[in-house]
């Protein structure tokens, strides 16, 4: 059957199918990713005082206008909860892992009082993974490795009471397959490493590092003059440390 359409119909069906690739362009969100959020929200404790994000989040309205979310075609890409106040534990099993398509990941300034999930590494497509003072313990996962695409990692914490800090069992595991890293931010954690070994990973696993920042933190010296082959290093933050620029120059 021929359906012949009057030519002053025209604009109109052209103003529809705009409005429906709008529609889609914007990033409406998907149902699967608004129950993903929704149930992560459920999962969390925080104060409904205190919270300017998750509080707000709620079934009637499109996840991709939350406050601390940002999409891409309905898919979450950018999550942002730092400074909610959050003071429970992250485990495998949350929701938070599910979220594939996350490009940029913020979890500073809460309470988790738990280790990092190993389960971080399934989060392949990060590009920026911020978790600094999240309240995280004990080591940081190797899992750390699978995500090849971070630009930027940031384990750093302002505490000072021995115990809260993160330590780097292997930082040369840790960053095997962050070729495309160029900040590097372990202020406050405790890098195991034997001697000067960890110069030599850095040197040699990450040619595209710009900032290595490490005030207050433990590390093995001193320090090997193959930190020096990083041309494109332009800012090392070593406040507090024991080490120092200066044994490098002192031997070259």
């Amino acid at each position: 059957m021929r359906i012949n359409i009057p030519p002053f119909s025209l604009p109109f069906i052209f103003l529809i199918q705009l409005g429906i690739w709008t529609l889609v362009a914007s990033g409406e969100c998907l149902g699967s990713q608004q129950s993903l959020l929704l149930q992560l929200k459920n999962s969390l404790g925080f104060s409904i005082n205190y919270s300017r994000k998750l509080v707000n989040w709620n079934e009637s309205s499109d996840c991709c206008a939350w406050e601390g979310v940002a999409c891409e075609e309905g898919r979450v890409t950018h999550l942002d909860l730092s400074g909610e106040k959050i003071n429970s534990k992250l485990d495998n099993t949350s929701t938070l892992f599910d979220l594939q398509h996350l490009k940029r990941l913020d979890l500073s300034d809460n309470n988790f009082s738990s280790i990092i999930p190993p389960r971080i590494g399934d989060l392949t497509n990060l590009n920026h993974l911020k978790l600094s003072s999240a309240g995280f313990l004990g080591e940081v996962p190797v899992a750390i490795s699978c995500l090849r695409n971070l630009v930027t990692l940031d384990f750093s914490s302002d505490s000072v009471l021995e115990g809260t800090n993160l330590v780097i069992p292997n930082l040369s595991a840790l960053v095997q397959n962050l070729s495309k890293l160029q900040e590097l931010h372990l202020d406050g954690s405790n890098i195991s490493a034997p001697w000067n070994g960890w110069c030599q990973a850095l040197s040699s696993l990450l040619p595209n590092l710009r900032v290595l920042s490490l005030s207050r933190c433990y590390v093995p010296g001193p320090l090997d003059e193959s930190l020096l082959e990083l041309q494109s290093l332009a800012v090392v933050d070593l406040e507090g440390t024991n080490l120092s620029l200066l044994e490098v120059e002192s031997e070259t």
